[in-house]
């Protein structure tokens, strides 16, 4: 199960996530950046109550992270002992800028 609170502010977007991003809940974070990224130029993911990530949660943060690099800036928050863990032994810690 994830949780996904998606806020926008003019041309900044405030992605909060809860529970875990895996196979079977990443397609549905996907699909709303898919739509929901259109004109940002400030993407903030807040992983402060997110549990698990996978592999295709990882896609998902890294494709978004590419579109970002073209129209803006990225970066992830509150960032737990668990998926920093992750992020180290996938090197996305030098691909994301977490803070």
């Amino acid at each position: 199960m994830l949780n996904i609170e998606i806020t926008p502010n003019d041309n900044a977007l405030l992605v909060s996530l809860g529970g875990r991003l895996d196979t079977t809940t990443a397609p549905d974070l996907e699909k709303r950046l898919s739509t929901d990224l259109e004109g940002v130029t400030s993407l903030t993911f807040d992983l402060e109550n997110l549990d698990y990530i996978s592999s295709a949660g990882l896609r998902v943060l890294l494709s978004a992270q590419k579109q970002m690099n073209q129209q803006g800036e990225m970066k992830v928050l509150h960032v737990g002992e668990t998926i920093m863990e992750i992020f180290e032994v996938t090197g996305f810690t030098d691909i994301l800028t977490i803070e």
